[in-house]
């Protein structure tokens, strides 16, 4: 994605009121995102053991930044690309139960993002993850609580205005489920990217399920990892965002692999290398629990909930310098 300047930028904030705005924003989100999904605040670890498999693959191309520890010998650690299977690891030895879990704040540096409005190498996101019962591995359980986090935004949208009336992004009072093989079908001649703009502009803001999977015209509408959302059961929250002229997606999630379908994944994807790793033998032995879980961008929900056009003005992080003046020249002034 290519540099967007909007016409008649105007960010209203100072930076210092903006920086105030922020800790506000993931402050209050946190604390009524760990009431209303009952989950507890963690500390994550910032790297990760490679011969662990607790790193997450994302897509499967993306480089993880790496490197050695004087003090371990023979032993390469990666920088986190999301908590994914951490966590999961995490309520199995902390000893949590069915409708308990955790979050924790998720930073990470992903080297290979192309860096744009929406796009930064430093990653920042309140990852969570929930224990359920295995009879809740269900499209109903996994819509309940998308429309959970969704009111829960809708609530942070109303803080906001009251302390930032004139700063504030009024957002569509509710969320919309399409499946991903049906909106294929809305839209059979478009790219999975053009149909995601297409049908969150039409509703504000939709969940778009099952992601990963192959659709009937043989392609998934995105890749995903093979083990740790079960393709059938996730997707991600999308808000239409009017400075930009695209969807914004808030929130990739879902119920997490069993057993049986992570079984199925490593197969279709070509993994099969993985089933040796610790993590993914005790998935695949039934040891680990059941779990629904995702990540929420914290920088992404500031950008959606202030109108802000860039990312890089709601977190610091390294930009081109060229990008950096053309984003002073139109208003936009970057962290």
């Amino acid at each position: 994605m290519a540099l967007i300047l909007p016409k008649n930028y105007d960010p209203v904030l100072t930076i210092r009121q903006t920086q105030e705005a922020i800790k506000y924003i993931r402050d209050t989100f946190q604390k009524e995102f760990g009431k209303e999904l009952n989950l507890e605040r963690v500390s994550a670890p910032l790297f990760v053991p490679k011969s662990s498999g607790l790193n997450d693959n994302l897509s499967g191309v993306e480089r993880p930044v790496a490197f050695d520890i004087a003090a371990i010998k023979g032993e390469e650690v990666e920088v986190v690309q999301s908590l994914a299977k951490w966590k999961r690891m995490a309520l199995h030895e902390y000893g949590y139960n069915p409708g308990e879990g955790l979050y924790t704040n998720m930073n990470a540096i992903r080297r290979d993002e192309d860096l744009d409005n929406l796009h930064s190498c430093y990653v920042d996101q309140w990852d969570w993850e929930k224990v359920i019962h295995r009879e809740e591995r269900t499209e109903q359980k996994l819509e309940e609580i998308v429309r959970n986090i969704f009111k829960i935004i809708k609530h942070m949208q109303h803080e906001v205005w009251y302390k930032y009336p004139e700063a504030v992004n009024h957002l569509p009072k509710e969320i919309v489920f399409i499946d991903s093989e049906e909106l294929l079908q809305r839209y059979p001649d478009k790219t999975p990217k053009e149909r995601e703009n297409l049908i969150t502009k039409e509703y504000g803001c939709v969940f778009i399920k099952r992601i990963g999977a192959a659709l009937s015209n043989g392609e998934p509408h995105d890749s995903r990892a093979p083990d740790y959302d079960d393709w059938g059961l996730n997707g991600d929250i999308l808000f239409w965002f009017d400075w930009l002229d695209m969807a914004l997606e808030i929130s990739s999630m879902g119920i997490r692999v069993d057993e049986n379908s992570l079984d199925r994944q490593l197969n279709i994807s070509g993994c099969n290398d993985r089933r040796n790793l610790p993590y993914h033998k005790m998935l695949l032995n039934g040891e680990l629990p059941y779990t629904i879980g995702g990540g929420i961008g914290q920088s992404r929900l500031c950008m959606l909930l202030l109108n802000r056009a860039h990312v890089g003005e709601v977190q610091s992080s390294i930009w081109p310098q060229a990008m950096r003046k053309q984003c002073a020249e139109h208003k936009i002034f970057l962290l």
